[in-house]
């Protein structure tokens, strides 16, 4: 009986502790005026009729702090590519010299900082929801144990308050990487 208690408990951490990796990889996407190969990843490109991500398709380096190098591995995709690059909603103007495109990251307006702060607001709040899904999901799985008998009502409260434990602290968790995340926006 103990066993399952437990695995209930570790189970919905382990859920949390994803939701917070999956939160932080989505601010890692975001940069604040600096160059990351990271913004192309959703970029695809239409080559030879199919939708090819650009990342498959050509090499991307940061030559400067703010600037991404796009290298097509086939240079007759180049077109292809800039055209991709100008109908995604990246905003950012691609500069093609026929053998590879540039990408300068502009400096950040003190409204656009304040966009990508509301931004990082929001993720974290996705992330706060999924972690409060992980724990209903483990207090219906400790009220349907204690109902099966699997468990005491004495367990099934101690159990309650561990679960309560680790959804409060990965929240803090969330919280204190919302909070680095939009310090490193807002000072640029």
């Amino acid at each position: 009986m103990e066993r399952m208690n437990n695995e209930t408990i570790s189970k919905a951490q382990e859920n949390m502790d994803k939701s917070i990796s999956v939160f932080e990889k989505n601010l890692a996407s975001i940069r604040a005026g600096v160059a990351n190969a990271s913004i192309l990843e959703g970029v695809k490109v239409d080559y030879y009729g199919a939708p090819t991500p650009l990342t498959q398709m050509s090499s991307v380096t940061i030559p400067e702090p703010r600037v991404l190098l796009v290298t097509p591995y086939d240079q007759s995709s180049l077109d292809n590519i800039e055209h991709a690059l100008l109908a995604s909603n990246l905003g950012l103007t691609p500069a093609n010299d026929g053998k590879v495109i540039r990408l300068v990251i502009p400096a950040l307006t003190g409204e656009r900082r304040e966009e990508i702060a509301k931004e990082v607001g929001k993720l974290a709040e996705e992330a706060k929801i999924a972690v409060r899904n992980v724990r209903r999901d483990a207090m219906n799985s400790l009220k349907k144990q204690e109902k099966d008998d699997e468990i005491t009502e004495d367990e099934q409260r101690n159990l309650e308050k561990q679960v309560q434990k680790i959804t409060d602290d990965s929240t803090k968790k969330i919280d204190k990487l919302a909070d680095e995340k939009r310090k490193e926006i807002t000072q640029g």
